[in-house]
């Protein structure tokens, strides 16, 4: 009976050991998150529509935002606020002191107005409408003379559909070469003119888009601050002759 007795005092001293012990550990693990794991340092890539400032507002949104483990186990369970053209944002510990935010924008590739709405509609490189907004970004072109009066977020632009495949075809060319205009207007016959600021480029149809494209790159650093139309709307492999017409 004695010899029970101690073995169940010896068994509540090595539970009650073992619990000051994980008491123990437990303060010093707070201590360590509360003094070494400090917000010194943000470092955000991938925004252009956004700059770092804003990011970091969005994503260090709370009274407890000092802290990085928690910045960073918040996201593990939860998204980050919702920001118009974003389409995710990815959090992580860089070192104790250091939260990575890599932002993931929509690919937009352009804008119609849409007038039912009064927005604008941004589609990405499918035609898919990623969102609507009041907003003007910049180094993303307005598409002029495309009747659309309506549009669904998530779904793709109601225009006709080989005038869509054209268009698109024309922005991704345009945009892999850097070549992004202020606006693509299309005229009567469904064919587009680029403008750079007094510069307008007549592409005429798309064939032969790509040499066009090229040309376009190689023509229009030479026309900066010139007033007029470049027309590549009749050249052809054979006819290599650009005409510029100079506004006066």
């Amino acid at each position: 009976m004695i010899r029970e007795e101690r073995k169940k005092k010896k068994r509540r001293k090595h539970i009650f050991r073992g619990i000051l012990i994980f008491i123990a550990i437990l303060a010093i693990a707070v201590v360590i998150g509360i003094k070494v794991f400090v917000i010194k340092n943000v470092e955000v890539e991938g925004n252009s529509l956004y700059d770092a400032a804003t990011i970091e507002k969005v994503v260090l949104n709370d009274e407890y935002s000092w802290n990085t483990l928690y910045v960073f186990f918040k996201y593990r369970f939860k998204k980050t606020e919702n920001l118009p053209f974003i389409d995710t944002m990815d959090i992580t510990l860089k070192d104790p002191q250091t939260i990575h935010i890599e932002v993931y924008e929509k690919g937009t590739m352009g804008y119609l107005y849409i007038s039912g709405i009064g927005e604008n509609a941004y589609f990405d490189k499918d035609g898919i409408v990623v969102e609507t907004s009041s907003d003007v970004l910049p180094d993303i072109p307005k598409i002029e003379g495309i009747s659309c009066d309506e549009v669904i977020l998530y779904e793709k632009l109601p225009i006709e559909e080989e005038q869509l495949k054209d268009m698109l075809t024309l922005t991704q060319a345009l945009k892999r070469n850097n070549l992004v205009p202020d606006s693509i207007t299309y005229d009567s016959q469904s064919l587009p003119i680029l403008t750079y600021d007094k510069v307008k480029v007549e592409v005429g149809n798309t064939d032969k888009l790509t040499q066009k494209v090229e040309r376009i790159s190689k023509i229009l650093p030479t026309l900066k601050g010139m007033n007029g139309t470049l027309h590549l709307e009749n050249w052809t492999e054979e006819t290599t002759n650009i005409v510029f017409d100079k506004n006066e």
